[in-house]
């Protein structure tokens, strides 16, 4: 079974995600923040995806992506998601990106893909 992390300071987003993913049978934590979201990543829990909004308070998903990338588990894929314009991403420390709002069965779509289980 991946493991995933979604970080979004949306509650909605968090839930949603956080039931279709689980219910797919990956295991989902869930982070309010890049802050929350970078300690939930350093707790011993090894992720196999890391799904990240963009506009956050305290800490941004870019930032997020930075100190994963700089990490010991800098290979750990990544997929942005944001509705701000997408130059506000910095894209090379992504794997994908996906523009709010989208689709559910995309984002499934772009989780199988990264997912070692498929």
């Amino acid at each position: 079974m991946d493991n995933i992390l979604v970080i979004d300071d949306e509650e909605g987003i968090r839930f949603s995600l956080s039931k279709v993913l689980t219910h797919l049978g990956y295991k989902v934590k869930v982070a309010r923040d890049g802050e929350e979201g970078i300690r939930l990543f350093n707790n011993g829990n090894n992720f196999d995806l890391v799904i990240t909004g963009i506009c956050m308070p305290r800490m941004s998903g870019n930032e997020v992506a930075e100190y994963i990338r700089s990490s010991d588990k800098s290979d750990t894929p990544m997929v942005a998601m944001s509705g701000s314009p997408e130059e506000d991403i910095d894209r090379e420390l992504f794997n994908c990106l996906l523009m709010k709002p989208f689709r559910l069965e995309y984002l499934v779509d772009v989780v199988r893909s990264f997912a070692k289980s498929s």
